[in-house]
């Protein structure tokens, strides 16, 4: 369903401090503007729900939300305005993230989160998916050796799709499930959109990524929840 224009969208979200104009102007400064040695980017955050959660959930972390769409972003950011009036580890960025490499210096980035993106299902526009050749190969430049990807989807299409596709680039699967709200995860924070496929019996699909350069998991750790941040001490 296409967004409807919200005319009062473009003028308010210039005058907010925390979306940042000029992405490219913080490449390689991200960490020392938010004060944060360990930095979470949401690409397509939607409405907010998840980044706010997350960024409220872990202060000690850095949170960067990315969204294109203008009137989206908008109300993201009228909740956060709401909800984290104070948070000073937290920026958005309004534009697409196909300049992510343009903005994020080589190895700056610890967490890429992939929440519910659009699945683009014609395969004309597959080339449009976040997890489709030409954003991986960004996400391997701005990644951090041992950072990771992590993906929530409720399109099994695109999972399916995903899954091949950073197997292909040659990234190591670390983590997988087909129903990962069958337990709790209290580390990791439900939007409402997730809400919704959750209430209708949906499941909810979710992998985690690393570069080939990492040490896959295939023992009983694979099993355990996780914090989303990265000890690098």
């Amino acid at each position: 369903m296409r967004m409807r224009n919200l005319p009062w969208a473009e003028p308010f979200l210039a005058e907010q401090s925390a979306v940042i104009k000029d992405p490219a102007t913080y490449k390689g400064k991200w960490k020392k503007t938010l004060e944060r040695s360990c930095l979470h980017v949401e690409i397509g955050t939607g409405k907010g729900d998840y980044w706010i959660q997350m960024g409220q959930q872990y202060t000690d972390l850095g949170w960067i939300g990315i969204e294109r769409n203008k009137n989206v972003a908008a109300l993201a950011m009228k909740k956060f305005i709401q909800q984290c009036p104070d948070a000073d580890h937290m920026l958005f960025i309004n534009q697409d993230a196909e300049s992510l490499s343009s903005w994020f210096d080589e190895a700056e980035i610890d967490v890429i989160h992939l929440n519910f993106s659009d699945p683009w299902p014609k395969k004309r526009a597959h080339k449009k998916r976040l997890s489709n050749k030409k954003f991986i190969q960004q996400y391997a430049y701005v990644l951090h050796p041992e950072g990771e990807i992590q993906m929530k989807t409720d399109n099994a299409s695109l999972f399916e799709y995903s899954l091949l596709e950073f197997q292909k680039e040659g990234w190591i699967l670390h983590d997988v499930s087909v129903d990962f709200r069958r337990e709790e995860h209290p580390e990791d924070a439900i939007s409402e959109y997730e809400t919704r496929f959750m209430n209708l019996g949906q499941p909810i699909y979710r992998a985690v990524w690393k570069k080939a350069t990492s040490t896959p998991l295939i023992n009983e750790e694979h099993q355990e929840k996780k914090l989303p941040s990265i000890d690098r001490k």
